[in-house]
């Protein structure tokens, strides 16, 4: 079984939401919708990861940021398989 892949950044802040009274909750509540949304299309959770990335400063200088992102897969369907013409000659003409 062959996977797709979709990588897309985590959130940076925390959203209000009924019941979370402090930034930790606020912050959960917007993962959580982003997780949701996600997974409504069919997406499966894999993992969170930070990554480096490089980035102009300046004129001509670079710095490393730290990304945070999400990882999420889906299985890719899979191509319908062809049968020999003698198979499928086989399967189309059947005893009654």
């Amino acid at each position: 079984m062959s996977y797709e892949y979709q990588v897309i950044p985590a959130p940076e802040r925390g959203q209000k939401a009924r019941g979370a009274k402090t930034p930790d909750a606020r912050y959960a509540a917007a993962l959580a919708q982003v997780l949701n949304e996600e997974a409504a299309q069919g997406w499966e959770f894999q993992r969170a990861e930070v990554l480096p990335s490089q980035e102009k400063q300046g004129l001509t200088g670079t710095r490393t940021v730290y990304v945070n992102v999400l990882v999420f897969r889906r299985a890719r369907p899979s191509p319908a398989r062809e049968l020999p013409a003698e198979a499928a000659a086989e399967t189309a003409v059947s005893p009654a």
